[in-house]
């Protein structure tokens, strides 16, 4: 029992699983700040362009079951922003990336021996 805790201590320490819990929470949160902007902004001024309808209201009737339409609507706005806001941040990242992997490293000093070695060349090259 104590070797598995240890176990399980390392792995929950590692830094894949505490980046992958802060990315959790981190999700759910924006998933929140999306989901009132489509509901709160967006969707409003969509519903007044088609008539005034509220899309979270639309839904058919079909034998006495009620598909609620709108919802799925909905939904997809939610999607479309999300996949939209992901696709425009992981541009810029790759962006940043190419800045930094553009910038020349500057060469490394020469080693002693590199020092040494052009000297003798130089002096080979006077004689």
């Amino acid at each position: 029992m104590k070797k598995f805790m240890e176990e399980f201590k390392a792995f929950a320490i590692r830094g894949n699983v505490v980046d992958l819990a802060v990315a959790v929470i981190i999700g759910g949160a924006f998933g929140k700040i999306v989901a009132s902007l489509v509901n709160d902004i967006i969707m409003p001024i969509v519903s007044l362009l088609f008539g005034g309808a509220k899309f979270s209201e639309l839904k058919a009737t079909v034998g006495g079951a009620e598909i609620m339409y709108g919802n799925f609507i909905q939904n997809i706005f939610d999607f479309i922003i999300i996949a939209l806001v992901i696709f425009i941040m992981i541009k810029q990242m790759a962006k940043l990336r190419k800045k930094e992997e553009a910038a020349p490293a500057a060469p490394p000093a020469p080693t002693k021996e590199e020092l040494l070695l052009a000297e003798i060349r130089d002096i080979l090259k006077e004689k």
